[in-house]
């Protein structure tokens, strides 16, 4: 599998715009200025741990093993778990009285919090933007970008790979 440009641009988008939507139908009644702040807010968050986690990871395990799309997927999984981890952090920082300084530890309010419905999206979302990335840089090449075309990202089979 290669560098696939397109999947860097829809993958990460997917996720957000789905919990965007399911906002906006359960909690603002159709709302679209709900729906285009998660899917802000959530494309902030999604790209940047797609660019800067789930690209080099990808890119450092690519290098040991061969990529397929359920290696890139438990990558984005396992990837999934770590991006829970800091926003969870700075929940617990701000659960004191008044947002104040937390009264418990971390892990007890990390045990405490891991059923939330917003922390529970991390998973999917990790897992989902993955396997979207693996299945969209996979797929061959449309008519005229193949290599008689002089393209220079051509797709490679998966017996090629």
């Amino acid at each position: 599998m290669q560098f696939s440009w397109r999947g860097l641009l829809i993958a990460p988008a997917v996720v957000p715009a789905l919990v965007g939507i399911v906002a906006a139908i359960l909690l603002g009644g159709g709302s679209v200025v709900l729906f285009l702040l998660t899917f802000i807010i959530g494309s902030l968050v999604s790209y940047s741990v797609t660019i800067f986690v789930f690209l080099p990871a990808l890119f450092v395990l690519s290098r040991v093993r061969r990529m397929t799309g359920f290696t890139t997927s438990i990558l984005g999984l396992a990837l999934g778990m770590v991006a829970y981890i800091p926003w969870t952090v700075i929940e617990w920082k701000s659960s004191g009285a008044d947002s104040g300084p937390p009264t418990e530890t971390c892990f007890a309010f990390l045990f405490r919090w891991d059923f939330d419905p917003l922390t529970l999206v991390f998973l999917p979302a990790g897992l989902i933007t993955a396997a979207l990335y693996w299945w969209i840089g996979s797929r061959r090449t449309v008519a005229g970008s193949g290599p008689e075309s002089g393209s220079p990202m051509v797709a490679r089979s998966s017996a090629e790979v």
